[in-house]
């Protein structure tokens, strides 16, 4: 217990506290009745802009929610932010690195509503027929009798998680620390980080270009690298990072 405790004292302050928050959210949304979680769900979730419960404070609050459903999406996201946001809050800063987190998750929620634009009517018309075990034929000629049914199913489109800040700070420590060995599970051989980071920005691309409906944003995976890649490149031109570190 001792042990633990060195760790967590150890633990830079963004760093701790975000880890801490993110696991606190997570046990009250585990604890709380269903009825009050989905209420939760309703006012903090990611909603699509046109839906009746968003809120730009959604933007925000999302990256700090949670799947309950398992404790895969949590530990993911946590076990990636103790790896690599110590690294970086140590190099960054507690300040700049805390800005840098929460500006790639604002930036991948504001992507991920783009490709929600572009995209909504087919995705409704696919997650209807799917749900519904109809034709998508039939779905659209529901739809154009009924175009009001179509905002009605705006909170199929919903997303939780710290992912797009995480792969933010992937992208991050990639581009600083680019031939940094990292190893993956089931791979016995080192990889370097920036081959490890190029592996999933081709693969979050290709299953969110794909048709692939697996619930997961990957275009908000992807944008949250995009921020982070322009404000990496914008910090080592004013000189704030030199990288590569190593």
């Amino acid at each position: 217990m001792s042990q633990f405790n060195n760790i967590i004292r150890s633990l830079p302050p963004v760093t701790k506290n975000l880890l801490m928050v993110n696991i606190f959210i997570w046990v009250v949304m585990m604890i709380l009745p269903a009825g009050m979680c989905g209420r939760l769900m309703d006012v903090c979730a990611l909603h699509y802009f046109e839906a009746p419960d968003f809120n730009p404070v959604q933007l925000f609050t999302y990256m700090f929610m949670h799947s309950t459903a398992s404790l895969t999406h949590l530990l993911f996201n946590m076990f990636s932010l103790f790896m690599f946001g110590i690294v970086l809050e140590r190099l960054l800063g507690s300040r700049r690195f805390l800005f840098y987190y929460l500006s790639c998750g604002v930036g991948a929620a504001l992507i991920q509503e783009v490709v929600w634009s572009m995209t909504l009517e087919r995705m409704i018309v696919d997650g209807l027929a799917q749900l519904n075990h109809t034709s998508k034929d039939a779905v659209m000629g529901y739809l154009a009798r009924n175009p009001e049914s179509l905002a009605m199913n705006y909170d199929f489109f919903t997303t939780v998680g710290a992912s797009g800040a995480i792969y933010g700070v992937l992208l991050a420590f990639g581009m600083l620390f680019p031939n940094r060995p990292l190893y993956l599970m089931f791979i016995p051989v080192p990889i370097k980080a920036k081959w490890m980071i190029a592996g999933f920005v081709v693969i979050e691309l290709l299953i969110g270009l794909s048709s692939a409906n697996d619930g997961i944003a990957h275009f908000a995976h992807l944008g949250g690298m995009l921020i982070g890649f322009i404000m990496i490149l914008f910090w080592k031109k004013k000189g704030v990072v030199n990288g590569p570190y190593y």
